[in-house]
């Protein structure tokens, strides 16, 4: 005789796997953290150009802008990659939050006071070290982009605009670049160690090594990006 139980289960509905799933996030994540680096890469190597003096820097901004001409108009290709950053940037957080919640929903009772508690030192490094990056992206936009919140605010003088923005008087808007910067790396640091080990290419005859790698490019990233304020709020550049 078939029980109540065994014939509740078996009219049951098969229970559907949550779309997209867990691998098809994570590689997503993966994907999008990899353009968001290379586009920092980029990014850091050209600022650095301002140690060349300003007709360095303003030539590299200018090419910037007209790159691809004349096949395509001024500036498309600049546009194209920002889409694609954008893009990068939205896949990445609506990866992460989908993720974050099946972690959560997933998670036994039991232990959500020991997790609480030992409180998860990278998921916090991450979470408000990502508004952090959110807030600055926002302000470095209004900031040295559109020049809106410059002090000099002169469309392709990106030398006299950074010089201006980074002046001694402005010590709080290199502190909140060291911020947002640290922010970055230590967000860097833990998503290259995580998407790696989330796409199973950490071992334990590795591990050591992923993690000396993630701390290097971190710390290089930061490094090179905070070159550029430091030496105009001290005043070697400028």
């Amino acid at each position: 005789m078939v029980s109540l139980a065994q014939r509740g289960d078996v009219g049951a509905p098969p229970r559907r796997a949550p779309r997209p799933s867990s691998v098809q996030l994570k590689y997503v994540m993966a994907v999008s953290g990899a353009i968001m680096f290379l586009y920092l890469v980029a990014h850091m190597v050209g600022n650095l150009k301002i140690f060349l003096g300003a007709e360095s820097i303003d030539l590299y901004a200018e090419w910037l802008r007209v790159v691809g001409e004349p096949a395509v108009p001024a500036q498309t290709v600049l546009w194209i990659v920002r889409v694609v950053l954008l893009a990068a940037v939205i896949g990445h957080i609506v990866a992460a939050t989908m993720l974050a919640r099946r972690a959560a929903k997933a998670r036994p009772v039991k232990y959500a006071h020991r997790s609480r508690v030992e409180g998860s030192y990278a998921a916090r490094t991450m979470r408000w070290g990502g508004v952090i990056i959110a807030l600055f992206i926002v302000y470095h936009i209004l900031d040295l982009t559109t020049g809106t919140l410059n002090p000099n605010g002169q469309y392709g003088e990106v030398y006299a605009n950074v010089v201006a923005d980074f002046a001694p008087q402005r010590w709080y808007v290199t502190l909140f670049y060291v911020l947002a910067v640290v922010a970055v790396a230590l967000h860097l640091r833990h998503g290259l160690w995580s998407a790696l080990q989330s796409l199973g290419r950490t071992s334990e005859r590795n591990r050591r090594a992923v993690r000396a790698t993630a701390n290097v490019v971190a710390i290089g990233l930061a490094v090179g990006f905070l070159a550029v304020p430091i030496s105009v709020t001290f005043g070697w550049v400028g």
